[in-house]
């Protein structure tokens, strides 16, 4: 038989040749733990918890929110007046919509496009209403029109030269 580690240690299954071959003991009065939960316990302590999440929301980039120059909120107020008056017609253009969503943990947001069928536009409450709620920034189906910043589609690309 092998020696130790050292060759200067007796072999270990001579030293303990007695208890080598034993069955483990265990209780009857507690189950057997599964590997699963032993290991468990040997698991590291999360003294910080939620710590990664503060670091992954405090790394997450928002975007400022630029208002438009003058001659870019004429050319917004020109589509408007376009589309009220092709629902006013009775057609409800389908249009994609860039608008700005303020972030409601830190300062800034992100601009979101929504293409849609537009249903009417409030002006007393500066409000566009969409036709449909599915695929619109935080499922809302009203776009504040102070948050717009281009409006494109069949309807209004002409106003911007571009073609069809």
């Amino acid at each position: 038989m092998t020696k130790g580690i050292t060759n200067k240690e007796q072999d270990p299954e001579i030293v303990f040749a007695d208890i080598f071959h034993h069955t483990r003991w265990q209780s009857p009065a507690r189950p057997h733990m599964s590997l699963y939960d032993r290991a468990a316990q040997f698991a590291p302590f999360a003294a910080l918890t939620g710590y990664e999440d503060m670091v992954r929301e405090e790394a997450r980039e928002t975007s400022e929110h630029r208002l438009p120059e003058e001659w870019e909120q004429e050319k917004l107020n020109e589509k408007l007046k376009l589309i009220s008056e092709a629902i006013l017609e009775g057609n409800h253009p389908t249009l994609s919509i860039t608008y700005f969503v303020p972030d409601t943990k830190k300062t800034g947001g992100e601009y979101v496009t929504v293409t849609e069928k537009i249903k009417k536009i409030d002006i007393v409450n500066r409000k566009i209403i969409l036709m449909k709620s599915r695929n619109v920034g935080r499922n809302n189906p009203e776009i504040d029109i102070d948050e717009v910043t281009d409006i494109y589609g069949d309807l209004v690309n002409h106003l911007d030269n571009i073609p069809d």
